[in-house]
């Protein structure tokens, strides 16, 4: 009996062994239907997708040349200005105080010299003298200057017209000299711009000049006509990435401001020619690398490794891998190997 079992056991072994070596021969000699389609170059016009901030190209920190108490503020964040108009002023008894030490000074140095000087004609001064009392003449008309100076600049005036973007100090506050009171622009003049970062690649493909349609979250749905007014020449330091600066052309003065978020589409003039094929031909994707399945005499399929250039919504451009191929499996290659045969179906 036990010899009976073992007899059936290797019987069974048998036949599984060349049962499925054969349905794996066949596997292997299959015909898979595909569908094709011709390879083609075409030329590309890529668009090119950015998002930044709105800014101005002249964006500006006003502040006091001499330090001092803020007496008073004329003006708040988002008011319009003229160039020329008052902003700001100190409290200006000590600066006038130096003022008036300063031309005390200039007063008595003039004295001297005047006195100096007829000694001189009279050979009781000697040149020497009358040559000191000349230099504390000078040196007192340059402080003079320097207080009237001071005491011009105890005031913030707007450089432009524009807006005040930033208010960062009160009136009675103590200010010292250079810090920041206002941060303005002039975008009434100069318009505005949009800041994007910007890949690498895409970087070296735009151009000074380049058409752009910019939106603003402000209202989406409109597109802004724009161009590319200038690109950074290295990485911005503080993002790590290139950027490109895009100019709006119309007035938009009151619908854009300082610091809100924007997004665009560059379109640029270089193109070129490469191939434009379906997202479903593309397997193993990998950055800008991937495979595909083609084919030049209709019976045997080859897997191609591809540069991926871009990617479009309805397609993928392919600029290096497929120069020596006819035809492109764009259907069906999930059951493709490398030199597995196809039978072609594009009904």
């Amino acid at each position: 009996m036990k010899n009976k079992i073992l007899l059936a056991l290797l019987i069974l072994s048998f036949t599984t062994y060349f049962g499925c070596s054969s349905k794996k021969e066949q596997r292997i000699n299959d015909v898979i239907p595909v569908k094709v389609m011709k390879l083609e170059k075409e030329m590309v016009h890529k668009v090119i997708n950015v998002s930044g901030v709105f800014t101005t190209n002249d964006e500006t920190y006003l502040s006091f040349k001499t330090g001092g108490i803020v007496k008073s503020i004329f003006v708040n964040e988002g008011d319009k200005v003229k160039k020329g108009q008052v902003l700001a002023v100190l409290e200006l008894n000590e600066v006038q105080a130096q003022v008036s030490q300063a031309k005390a000074g200039y007063e008595k140095a003039l004295r001297d010299f005047e006195r100096a000087q007829n000694l001189y004609k009279d050979s009781v001064a000697t040149l020497a003298q009358m040559q000191d009392a000349k230099t504390g003449l000078n040196i007192a008309t340059e402080q003079l200057t320097i207080a009237k100076y001071n005491l011009n600049h105890s005031e913030i005036k707007a450089t432009d017209d524009g807006y005040v973007l930033k208010k960062f100090v009160n009136e009675g506050q103590l200010v010292s000299p250079g810090m920041p009171v206002f941060q303005t622009n002039g975008a009434v003049k100069d318009g505005w711009i949009l800041k994007a970062g910007i890949s690498d690649h895409d970087w070296s493909t735009v151009k000074i000049g380049d058409k752009a349609f910019v939106q603003s979250d402000i209202n989406p749905k409109v597109n802004i006509n724009a161009y590319v007014l200038r690109k950074s020449e290295g990485v911005d330091p503080y993002s790590g990435t290139f950027y490109v600066e895009l100019k709006i052309k119309d007035d938009h003065s009151g619908k854009i401001a300082s610091g809100l978020f924007g997004k665009a589409e560059i379109f640029p003039k270089y193109t070129s020619k490469m191939w434009s094929i379906p997202y479903q031909s593309i397997l193993d994707g990998d950055g800008n690398t991937g495979y595909v399945f083609a084919t030049n005499n209709m019976k045997t399929a080859e897997k191609v490794k591809v540069n991926i250039f871009a990617l479009e919504k309805d397609s993928v451009y392919i600029n290096r891998g497929l120069d020596n191929f006819k035809y492109l499996i764009v259907s069906g290659s999930a059951y493709l190997n490398n030199n597995s045969q196809i039978k072609v179906d594009n009904k």
